[in-house]
């Protein structure tokens, strides 16, 4: 499906079934340097059990009009848009990484227009590593592996994938490898600099959901504590054996954990 946004086109995944603005709508919302196909294992369930569905292509990234925006404000002011472009008036928002960062950026700003969130693999703040970032920026190839090896649990650099003959490291290098030239180190400047999730998750008035990986690198469980403190009942769950990418490590924990969330 697409949108327009801004005068550009945005591209969204509906999980198999046309998106009806009269459903509540679940938008997801997919991390740095990524795309919509990074949820095709949760969109279904929802799409085919009442909901619309629309899992986005940020500006730049996937099949969405560029330019990749700079900051993570500017991102969740995109969402924003986004939201009142679908014309669904019951809106639940799912983020990664990045992505919530943005979603909870943009239930903060939203109000009563948000009815649900859930953050996965989120911090308080999300400092990234200077070998790292300084890779991205450079469009070094060499940052592709370091985020697959640090986002991905042990348990999935050794296979654990349930569908046989599937590589979760390499499928995840090769959706960072889809990126155009300079987005994944714009995302990750984004992240790097972002301070302001604090002060956002005080302003969240919806029931929000966090979902952490007991083995995730980058964002582990003590860097999402503050948020859960900060957030007026927010509920959190840790996924064991599981690291930042638990929409692949851990697919059907992550969906039944969105299920009773949503």
């Amino acid at each position: 499906m697409e949108l327009k946004v801004d005068d550009k086109t945005v591209f969204a995944a509906t999980g198999g079934k046309p998106f009806d603005p009269g459903l509540p709508a679940v938008i997801f919302v997919h991390g740095a340097g990524m795309d919509h196909t990074i949820w095709a294992l949760q969109t279904r369930w929802f799409a085919w059990h009442g909901y619309g569905v629309l899992a986005i292509d940020l500006p730049g990234h996937g099949k969405s009009d560029g330019p990749a925006l700079e900051s993570i404000g500017d991102m969740a002011a995109w969402m924003g848009r986004l939201v009142e472009a679908c014309g669904a008036d019951n809106v639940s928002l799912v983020g990664h990484s990045m992505g919530s960062l943005i979603s909870l950026a943009a239930a903060a700003s939203a109000g009563d227009r948000i009815s649900g969130l859930a953050l996965l693999g989120v911090g308080a703040t999300m400092p990234v590593h200077p070998d790292l970032l300084a890779a991205t920026k450079s469009n070094d190839p060499a940052a592709w592996d370091l985020i697959v090896s640090w986002g991905f649990g042990k348990p999935a650099h050794f296979g654990f994938n349930k569908a046989p003959g599937m590589w979760m490291q390499g499928g995840g290098r090769s959706l960072l490898a889809r990126a155009r030239d300079d987005v994944l180190g714009i995302d990750m400047a984004a992240c790097d600099v972002f301070k302001d999730a604090l002060d956002a998750a005080a302003k969240v008035a919806c029931p929000t959901l966090i979902i952490a990986g007991d083995r995730d690198m980058m964002t582990p469980p003590k860097a999402a504590a503050p948020l859960a403190e900060a957030i007026p009942d927010a509920m959190t769950i840790v996924l064991r054996n599981c690291g930042h990418i638990m929409m692949v490590e851990r697919p059907d924990e992550t969906l039944d954990a969105l299920i009773d969330a949503l």
